[in-house]
C-alpha cells in the first residue's frame, strides 16, 4: 500500500506522537499547527487521540508545501516524543523495538495496539520489520502508511540515540527506491550500517 493512506479508517494516533510534527518544524511552528488544523487536528495535546488519516493527510500537505526533508526531520523527533519501550540499550534493541513503539502509540476502537504488561500486539497498522544482517548492519522493512522519509528519520534517530560511543556515523539508506512506497510499492526497505 502506498504512503499517506491508512490501512483502516478507525485507527487513531496519540497526541504525543502528533506533536513530533511541531518539534520537527520548530523553525516554522505556526506553519506546523496550521497544517495540522487544516487537516482536522486543532491544537493537539498529549493524552488525546486523533484520526490517523488526518495525520497522514497533514504529512501529505507537509510534503507538498514544505518538502520531504521536513518529513525526515519530523521522523527524527519520534524517538524523543513518542512512548518508547523500556530497556532499550543498543542500536539493535532500539531498531528492534520500533515496531513495538509504533503499536504503543496507535489504537483501534479505543484499544492500544501493544500492551507492555502482556506483550500482546494487535494488527491493523502494518509493521516495522527488523533483521540483523551482521554485527554492523540491520535491514528494516517498513510496511505502514507513513511517508518513507519520515520512516528514515525514525530509524536514523533511534540508531543514533543508542549507538556505542566509538561509532561516529550511522548510515541509513533506502534500498530499491524504485520499488518503495514513494513509487506506490507496499514497503520501504532500509539498510542501516555503522
Amino acid at each position: 500500500m502506498a504512503q499517506f493512506v491508512a490501512f483502516q479508517p478507525n485507527v487513531e494516533v496519540n497526541g504525543e506522537t502528533i506533536l513530533s510534527v511541531v518539534a520537527g518544524m520548530k523553525v516554522v511552528e505556526s506553519t506546523a499547527y496550521k497544517i495540522l488544523e487544516d487537516n482536522g487536528i486543532a491544537k493537539p495535546k498529549p493524552g488525546q487521540w486523533y484520526p490517523q488519516q488526518a495525520w497522514l493527510n497533514a504529512f501529505k500537505s507537509i510534503a507538498k508545501e514544505v518538502g520531504e526533508n521536513t518529513l525526515y526531520q519530523i521522523g527524527k523527533q519520534i524517538p524523543n516524543n513518542a512512548q518508547w519501550p523500556p530497556a532499550v540499550t543498543s542500536i539493535e534493541s532500539a531498531l528492534g523495538s520500533i515496531d513495538i513503539a509504533y503499536h504503543m502509540n496507535h489504537r483501534i476502537k479505543g484499544e492500544v495496539l501493544f500492551n507492555p504488561e502482556t506483550g500482546k500486539m494487535k494488527e491493523g497498522i502494518g509493521h516495522y520489520g527488523f533483521e540483523k544482517i551482521n554485527d554492523k548492519e540491520i535491514k528494516m522493512t517498513c510496511n505502514n502508511p507513513y511517508p518513507s522519509d519520515f520512516d528514515k528519520g525514525i530509524i536514523q534517530s533511534a540508531a543514533e540515540k543508542f549507538k556505542p560511543a566509538d561509532v561516529l556515523l550511522i548510515n541509513v539508506e533506502l534500498v530499491n527506491p524504485d520499488k518503495s512506497r514513494k513509487k506506490g510499492g507496499d514497503t520501504c526497505i532500509f539498510k542501516v550500517t555503522w
